[in-house]
Order: structure tokens, then C-alpha cells, then sequence
């Protein structure tokens, strides 16, 4: 029995490490200088704030040049790392798994708050004095009298988690059921919300305590509708083709960063990223395996609500996804 795990982990880990370097442009050589990239969940001014003084330290830790990397969408992270014009960056979730497959990525270490927990969750918010929308089944009428501010594709709390767990898990198809839906970083729809620009958004729990700490007075127009459960913290991800020495001094800044050295400064910088981050954690490619089981959940309740497959497509799909799902449930059970 043993035996046969161990195969099948052998097979799924195989599968995976088959799609991840299907696509990406191998590095000739290490680079001269890292360049961080930084997914674009608010503003590139704010990010610059939050990251900057990181990579300045980053850049005296490893002894080379680190120069930051924004892009108006996740999608530009990713497809910079891909093409070795990234080559480490912070992304959620999604967007890493995206960058694993895809990119030649590979998670090194994951965000943690500063009192030591991890993770976050996903939220539906909408403006407090919207006294007809309290809960998650207020948005389901579907009469396309709402506007809706969903996430960036690639966003996990701002778009994976709420398709799922909101709008599949319901039946509900966004685009017939409200009256528009535009895509957004988390800042961008919470202001939104607070603006009332849109009746509801998904936004993200971090995304909300930045705001009560940076923008306090728009924090106050919004109120939560639904919370998703928890999602884990946000990777850390970079080229894995580059040298295991470059690799090592890279992992040793974050995992010694606030813990090492000028603690007091780092720990201030931390604080000063998203709604207050602490330190490091050691962490790897399986954080992805609960998004990747999220990801094909999803994929699966839709095909089997669509209408334009047979019940041969339907069946033959489903039966696809299932193998995958239960191949990662092995890989969950033998972390």
C-alpha cells in the first residue's frame, strides 16, 4: 500500500513538475541584478511605499542589485517572471500557483502577521449605509440592478475564492446576474464600495485592515456581507533555475530578516507592508495544493452546470478532474 502511494505521489509531483517547465524561458546564467516583482493589489505608489525599503536591505544582504518590478495586473508579474525579467516576487496564491506552473517559479517562503498567525480570508463587501444588502443572498436576486467590482483574474481572495465559494457553490453566474461586473485590485474596489460607485465587491481582510489604518475614513463606509474560510498566507516565489548559492543568500535575507541584525528597523518596515506583516515563515511548493484543489473544484461544478457539453463531455471531464483531485488528495495526506 505504501508502495502505491508513494507511486502516486511520484506521479502527480511528475505531472506537475512536467506543466511547470513547459512554458517558461530557462535563465542562461544568474542575473546581475534581482529584479522583485510586486503584484499590483493597490497602487503602485503605495506598493513602492510598502516594498522599497525591503529591497534596499535585500540589495545590502545579497550584495547585488535589487530593483523593483510593478505591472498594471497580475498577469504582468507573472509573464515577467516567465520570460527571466522577474525573478523573485511576492504574489497571493493564485497568481503563484500561476507562476510555479507557468514561470519557472518556485515558493520559498510565505507572509506572516505580526502577532504570528497566518493566512486571511476573502470577503464580499459592500457600503454601510446600503441598509437592503446584509448578507450574501441580498446579491442573488439577479435582476441586473447591481454593479459588482470583482478582483484581478489571478487575484485569489479578489476573484478564485469568491467564484467558488460564492458564486458556484450558488449557481450564480455574475455576468447574467449583475448589471455590470469590472475587475479591480482590492484598493481600487474598496474605494469603489466606500464611493459607491459599485453595490458590492469582493474584497480581502488585509486590503481592509490596511484601509482602516491608511484611509480610515473609507474603511467606515464599508461593511462585510460574507467572509470566506482561510485562506493560506501569501508566497514568496522566485526563478528556481537560478544558482542554489543565489537561491540561498535570497531565502536566508527573508527567513533572517526581523529576526537577524537590525531588528527593530526590520520589524518597522514589516509593520509598514499590507495591514502589518511579521516575519517570514519557511515554506514551499505544497501551500499551493489547497488553491490547486480550490481551481479544479470550481472547473468542475462548471462543467457540470453547462449546457453546451453532452453528457459523454460532461462525464469524460468530470472523470479528468477527479483523477486530478484525488492524485492532490494524496499529496495533501503525505505532506
Amino acid at each position: 500500500m505504501m508502495k502505491k502511494t508513494l507511486l502516486a505521489v511520484s506521479a502527480a509531483a511528475m505531472m506537475m513538475a512536467t506543466a511547470a517547465k513547459a512554458e517558461f524561458k530557462p535563465l542562461d546564467k544568474d542575473p546581475e541584478v534581482i529584479n522583485f516583482g510586486i503584484i499590483s493589489t493597490e497602487s503602485t505608489s503605495n506598493l513602492k511605499d510598502q516594498w522599497i525599503p525591503l529591497m534596499q536591505d535585500m540589495e545590502k544582504a545579497i550584495g547585488m542589485p535589487v530593483k523593483p518590478f510593478f505591472a498594471p495586473d497580475y498577469a504582468g508579474v507573472i509573464e515577467a517572471m516567465r520570460f527571466g525579467k522577474v525573478h523573485v516576487a511576492w504574489f497571493g496564491n493564485k497568481s503563484g500557483m500561476e507562476a510555479v506552473d507557468r514561470s519557472g517559479g518556485e515558493v520559498f517562503v510565505q507572509t506572516s502577521k505580526a502577532d504570528g498567525s497566518q493566512g486571511y480570508y476573502s470577503h464580499i463587501i459592500t457600503n454601510v449605509k446600503n441598509t437592503n444588502i446584509n448578507k450574501l443572498e441580498d446579491i442573488f436576486k439577479c435582476d441586473k440592478s447591481l454593479n459588482f467590482g470583482i478582483g484581478d483574474p489571478n487575484s485569489t481572495s479578489g476573484f478564485l475564492v469568491p467564484s467558488y465559494y460564492v458564486f458556484a457553490q450558488n449557481g450564480v453566474d455574475p455576468k447574467t446576474c449583475f448589471k455590470t461586473v469590472r475587475s479591480a485590485n482590492h484598493e481600487t474596489n474598496l474605494m469603489a464600495v466606500a464611493n459607491d460607485q459599485v453595490d458590492v465587491a469582493s474584497n480581502n481582510s488585509e486590503q481592509v485592515g490596511r484601509s482602516q489604518l491608511k484611509a480610515p475614513e473609507a474603511a467606515a463606509k464599508i461593511k462585510i456581507i460574507w467572509t470566506s474560510p482561510l485562506i493560506p498566507s501569501d508566497p514568496m516565489v522566485y526563478r528556481k533555475d537560478m544558482s542554489k548559492e543565489l537561491k540561498s543568500k535570497i531565502k536566508a535575507f527573508f527567513l533572517g530578516y526581523g529576526r537577524l541584525g537590525d531588528t527593530a528597523h526590520a520589524t518597522k518596515v514589516l509593520h509598514d507592508i499590507s495591514d502589518g506583516q511579521g516575519y517570514f515563515m519557511e515554506s514551499n511548493n505544497t501551500q499551493l495544493y489547497p488553491i490547486r484543489q480550490l481551481a479544479l473544484f470550481k472547473n468542475k461544478l462548471k462543467i457540470e452546470g453547462s449546457d453546451a457539453l453532452s453528457s459523454n463531455d460532461k462525464m469524460e471531464q468530470v472523470k479528468a478532474i477527479d483523477s486530478q483531485l484525488a492524485e492532490l488528495d494524496i499529496l495533501v495526506k503525505n505532506q
